[in-house]
């Protein structure tokens, strides 16, 4: 498993979208714009149970993250395990809300939209990385 640098962290750190690539059931590719959080050595992201990447991920758990800064960009492939414990999805749903709005917004989003719906957290474990713009990748 390919550790996050520094220098990688402090990229994922910033509010920024990742858009998050699953495997469709005719092998096409199915992407969507995605909040997310490390967490520890992976990433965490949440979805509404019935979308088409949450039915992806149950037949094949394989994904990719990719995340841009112009010339600057960085693409993690892994699997995701899904949890659909309520309590720790609508907790995640929060942690998330928080990252990308003010605590106002968040919790309005939590009242108006995620407490209402079935939740399914995405964690991705990372085994393999590729990264470029940050001065480690090879020549």
């Amino acid at each position: 498993m390919p550790s996050l640098t520094p220098e990688i962290r402090a990229f994922l750190d910033e509010p920024r979208f990742g858009v998050l690539a699953t495997v469709n059931p005719d092998g096409s590719v199915q992407q969507t714009v995605m909040w997310f959080v490390v967490d520890g050595d992976e990433i965490l992201m949440n979805t509404a149970t019935g979308r088409r990447k949450d039915l992806n991920l149950r037949r094949d758990g394989r994904a990719s993250l990719c995340f841009e800064d112009g010339y600057r960009y960085l693409t993690l492939n892994g699997r995701v395990s899904l949890d659909d414990d309520p309590e720790t999805t609508q907790a995640d749903a929060l942690r998330l809300a928080l990252r990308y709005h003010t605590e106002e917004e968040a919790q309005a989003m939590m009242r108006e939209h995620f407490s209402q719906q079935q939740r399914l957290g995405l964690r991705m474990t990372i085994e393999r990385m590729d990264a470029r713009g940050f001065g480690s990748e090879p020549a």
